[in-house]
């Protein structure tokens, strides 16, 4: 009876507030739809969420309990993906095929979940099919209670801006291209907020600034396959938080946004009072895409100069860049407890993980993968299949090794799960020694990234990590013919996604699963499965086993 009387208020409320003794909550409905837009100038079928595209932008606030049902009128299976919301406790509400089944056509499912002790700019989007290739993705904003200061003072406004590369086929030819056995091509173009603009052409403003006054921009790489540069005409931004942490405060020209990460950065209105264009550029690509977006200073009606500030070349500068973002360390605001710790550097390494990732032909078809196993998704969900205590059925826990072959030279597709001892201090390796840009994101967790250099890693690597003050994040680039290295403690219980962030290949299999089990199993350690969990595969129909306590 709770069950439907939390459906029924699903249903009729949207974005009101109840508040109680406890964490407040919030209500909405989406109504995920087909529609036609033109981002770059063409006619497509896009995914709208209540008409919008991109979807709405979500704004929360540390702990409030977000409660979303989503109604999927498209006519197939639907996921929604909260990309870097750590769901402690609660992998059940991810969003991804490894823990949940999708959501049927014609029918609805109500998310809900709680960004506790998080901060910072993050973005959702569809993780079912390619349908991120058509939209569906929105920015998701998680701000600090009023208890917690932040380290700056309050902006006058607040700006999400989503960049990402865009295809102008729709996302089932490019789906068909893929499963073909054939690679996508270069994007068509690069989005600001679903939209392109042109220097020089009767560009409406996406955002306004008053004279003297300062903005926080959250900015979200949300596209497919390609780094993007951004950067504004004449003024300097300051970097103030990355993917739910605050940095130390540096001044940048531009900066390099690698596919799934987010930044915020103030900028003050300190100019002469005109338009000006923001920019977005593709890196690491044979050909340079660009677009730009106007900000106008109000009351101005001055056209912004046709003269763009430079991309900068090579991953040299992307890499030093990246090498500048340090924690800050004195801000008062939510911290990875109990994931991490001041002293990340003094834990002992209980774990080495090295995960390398390659590209083959499999039965004639391309495919992608880590340490010689292409990655396919079950009918069943693993998390699913492992609750149900049915995992023998559905898939194998360790079938790659935590050092790979020195040499990769076939791919195995089957379901690639790592089984990680909960509570353990652990180091994770991706080495790519392709010549592509890549981008990884582990759900779940936050977890250090504490070195990113040139050829081949060896342990003697390890006297090169920063052990005091790198950024606590999920997402962390890598760039080509090199290495990053990222530590972090498994104590969130639940079956995790690591992924790449380029989504040809993370389609093609270039993804896997952490399996994390309390040996509890306990509501101390991880929540029960939700009374209005869709069930498929081989639980289709099941009675749920018997909860913890």
């Amino acid at each position: 009876m709770e069950g439907r009387l939390l459906t029924v208020l699903v249903c009729l409320v949207s974005a009101v507030a109840i508040v109680n003794a406890g964490d407040p909550y919030f209500f909405y409905t989406w109504n995920v739809t087909y529609g036609t837009a033109s981002p770059l100038g063409v006619p497509q079928k896009v995914i709208l969420i209540n008409g919008q595209f991109p979807g709405p932008n979500l704004n929360s606030t540390s702990n409030n309990n977000v409660v979303i049902n989503v109604f999927n009128n498209l006519d197939e299976p639907f996921l929604l993906t909260w990309s870097g919301i750590q769901h402690r406790k609660n992998c059940w509400q991810d969003g991804v095929a490894g823990t949940s089944c999708p959501i049927p056509a014609g029918q609805n499912f109500t998310y809900h979940f709680q960004p506790k002790d998080q901060i910072g700019s993050y973005f959702y989007y569809p993780t079912t099919s390619l349908h991120r290739f058509a939209g569906g993705f929105g920015g998701l904003r998680v701000n600090s209670r009023l208890l917690i200061p932040v380290p700056y003072a309050d902006p006058e406004d607040d700006y999400t801006v989503l960049i990402n590369d865009w295809y102008t086929s729709g996302h089932t030819a490019l789906k068909n291209f893929l499963d073909s056995g054939r690679t996508l091509g270069l994007p068509n173009g690069v989005l600001i907020n679903g939209k392109s603009g042109n220097v020089g052409g009767k560009n409406e403003p996406l955002f306004t600034m008053k004279p003297g006054k300062t903005y926080k921009y959250r900015l979200c790489n949300v596209g497919f396959k390609s780094t993007l540069n951004f950067r504004i005409q004449n003024h300097k931004m300051k970097l103030v938080e990355m993917e739910g942490s605050h940095v130390l405060q540096n001044d940048y020209d531009s900066l390099d946004v690698h596919v799934g990460q987010c930044f915020s950065v103030l900028v003050t209105a300190d100019q002469a009072a005109k338009d000006y264009y923001m920019v977005a550029s593709t890196r690491f690509l044979k050909k340079e895409l660009s677009t730009v977006g106007v900000i106008r200073y109000a009351g101005s009606n001055i056209q912004a100069s046709a003269e763009l500030p430079k991309t900068p070349v090579g991953w040299a500068w992307s890499l030093n860049q990246f090498r500048s973002f340090r924690w800050n360390l004195t801000a008062s605001a939510a911290r990875p407890n109990p994931q991490g710790s001041y002293h990340y550097g003094k834990i002992n390494i209980t774990r080495s993980i090295k995960l390398v990732n390659s590209k083959n032909v499999v039965n004639g078809k391309v495919r992608f993968g880590f340490n010689g196993v292409s990655h396919v998704d079950t009918e069943t969900p693993l998390k699913l299949a492992e609750y149900f205590q049915m995992s023998e059925k559905v898939f194998k826990y360790d079938v790659i090794k935590d050092e790979p072959a020195a040499q990769i030279t076939a791919l195995t597709v089957q379901p690639n799960v790592l089984n990680i001892t909960f509570r353990t201090f652990v180091e994770i390796i991706f080495e790519n020694h392709e010549k592509s840009m890549e981008s990884f994101h582990l759900d779940g967790y936050s977890f250090f990234a504490v070195a990113s250099e040139p050829g081949r890693w060896t342990p003697e690597k390890r006297k090169n990590y920063n052990l005091l003050d790198a950024v606590s994040r999920h997402t962390v680039q890598v760039y080509p013919k090199s290495w990053s290295a990222i530590l972090l403690t498994f104590d969130n219980a639940g079956m995790w996604n690591i992924r790449s962030e380029n989504l040809e290949r993370r389609y093609l299999g270039q993804q896997l699963y952490v399996s994390v089990l309390s040996p509890e199993k306990s509501l101390r350690d991880e929540y029960n499965i939700p009374l209005n969990t869709n069930l498929c595969g081989i639980v289709k129909g099941l009675p749920l086993p018997a909860s913890y306590t």
